[in-house]
């Protein structure tokens, strides 16, 4: 199993800025490398949505293009966490943001190849 703990998220006005962190954590016992890191979306009445994602090994990173020229997805693979650094803010980015990981054999922006997810933290963007 492993364990992905996010934090950051809050509330701010349009134009503003959020750096969401993810951690991930192997349990005692399990065997996981991590191949790649994402993040992902759901607000109320829509369906889940990536947002980016990033391989770990090389650091080439994938965007929705909604969130293009906004968001950068980073990672410190020292410490198996991803960033989500959030600029320029705006009501339609309100949602929870879960953060995911997966083991290889590639990934979509729809979810397939992750294999864990964490809780979610909530984004609210006022205008």
């Amino acid at each position: 199993q492993v364990q992905l703990v996010e934090s950051g998220g809050g509330s701010v006005q349009a134009g503003g800025s959020l750096r969401l962190s993810c951690a991930a954590s192997v349990v005692s016992g399990y065997t996981y490398t991590i191949a790649y890191m994402g993040w992902f979306r759901q607000a109320p009445g829509k369906e889940r949505e990536g947002v980016a994602g990033i391989w770990t090994r090389g650091s080439t990173t994938l965007y929705a293009d909604s969130v293009k020229g906004r968001f950068t997805i980073s990672q410190d693979i020292t410490k198996n966490t991803v960033y989500l650094q959030m600029n320029s803010l705006e009501p339609e980015d309100t949602a929870i943001y879960y953060c995911a990981v997966g083991r290889g054999g590639g990934f979509s922006m729809s979810g397939v190849g992750f294999d864990f997810w964490g809780q979610g933290t909530q984004v609210t963007v006022s205008s």
